[in-house]
């Protein structure tokens, strides 16, 4: 490929995917206190082919929205001259599948989305993300934004030795103060509740009493 790659690949820090949330005592959101943390599944399927160097935005307990997450990206590609950004479609923790979009929309570049494949050929890159009626294959020139579902690869497992080769990488630490950006909140939670617990459910034995049994809940 003639243009050279500088791929910027963001990861969040989210609740453990195996740990079952619990909803805070004030009823405002995800109880965060003493619970697991590890990088987002999507995101952990965006950065599996490793790092140079990671930088660290620290936000403290600030929640932040996903505008104002694009906002901070943004900067973070126009400083380090990126032309190629990969990232989970989707945080588990809110589940806006947002940032990818509205980075691009920022930087007025073209995406591709829920990419299931990534190809590189000469000066376009290929990406092919499944639809309802089977597979979509999508190109582009650089820049790009690429937003990554779990089918594009499985997260190769972290040895020992890789992880001390890890910490020795450069690792930037920043701030929010370091951005130009607005973090006001545009999003307002006014209460968070556990889903109503589901009725179980019941075999019926055959066609009749099934339509029998939808007639009584009139569900037909």
């Amino acid at each position: 490929m003639s243009s050279k790659l500088n791929i910027l690949v963001p990861v969040k820090r989210v609740i453990d995917f195996a740990i079952k949330p619990r909803i805070n005592k004030t009823n405002t959101g995800i109880e965060k206190t003493g619970v697991k943390f590890s990088i987002n599944p999507f995101c952990d399927i965006a950065v599996t082919k490793g790092a140079d160097s990671s930088t660290l935005v620290d936000v403290g307990e600030e929640e932040i929205e996903p505008l104002s997450v694009a906002k901070i990206l943004k900067q973070v590609v126009e400083k380090n001259q990126s032309n190629l950004v990969i990232l989970g479609k989707q945080a588990i923790d809110d589940d806006s599948n947002h940032t990818g979009q509205m980075l691009a929309g920022l930087l007025n570049w073209p995406q591709a989305t829920n990419a299931a494949k990534v190809e590189i050929k000469n000066d376009e890159v290929f990406v092919t993300r499944e639809i309802d009626g089977g597979e979509e294959t999508v190109k582009s020139k650089l820049p790009l934004i690429i937003t990554t579902d779990l089918r594009l690869n499985e997260p190769r497992y972290a040895t020992l030795p890789n992880m001390m080769k890890a910490k020795k990488k450069p690792l930037e630490k920043l701030k929010l103060s370091d951005f130009d950006v607005d973090v006001t909140k545009r999003i307002e939670v006014l209460k968070v509740e556990e889903p109503p617990v589901r009725n179980a459910g019941i075999k019926v034995g055959n066609v009749d009493e099934l339509v029998s049994k939808l007639k009584d809940l009139k569900a037909i």
